[in-house]
């Protein structure tokens, strides 16, 4: 009864996991996808069982070093053009079943959030250059200015001064 209940458990955290899970063989043949995975990726189970890994995921050189390795491989962010998606994956061995094995955490948002925040600081960065680049220029009008006018001061004062000077000889 015991080993029911605990397949039953199973099953259950197999069916409600929000994370992508993938397994492959060692021909990086598709042998397992949990309901996510098929949600994320916009497949039926039934159609990508028993076909190359690459014809879903692309690029499957991890999974190809962790079988190599039979190393884990933690927190790789890989982005997916169809659909779109950015995903943040965590790939391991399973030796004893022998067959590798994918978590996929959706991280789409995130990333948005993260994209969208490099554009507000890149927008900031280059409004700030433009009001700086604009008071350097109206700095350097006023100064202009500035020495015109006290050019013009100048040579009218020692003209009163010369005048004065000569009333005095």
């Amino acid at each position: 009864m015991q080993e029911q209940t605990q397949n039953h458990i199973w099953r259950l955290l197999w069916e409600y996991d929000p994370n992508g899970l993938i397994a492959v063989d060692s021909n990086f043949t598709i042998v397992l996808v949990n309901p996510a995975f098929c949600r994320m990726f916009q497949v039926e189970e039934a159609e990508i069982l028993g076909k190359p890994a690459s014809s879903i995921l692309g690029n499957i050189e991890h999974f190809q070093k962790v079988w190599n390795s039979q190393q884990v491989i933690r927190g790789i962010e890989r982005e997916y053009s169809h659909p779109k998606l950015y995903l943040r994956e965590v790939v391991f061995p399973i030796p004893e079943e022998k067959i590798i094995a994918c978590i996929m955490v959706d991280i789409s948002q995130e990333y948005q959030r993260r994209q969208e925040l490099q554009h507000l600081k890149t927008e900031t960065v280059l409004n700030v250059r433009e009001v700086v680049d604009n008071q350097m220029k109206v700095a350097q009008e006023i100064a202009g200015l500035l020495g015109e006018t006290t050019a013009e001061t100048k040579v009218s004062l020692l003209k009163i001064i010369e005048a004065v000077e000569q009333e005095m000889v």
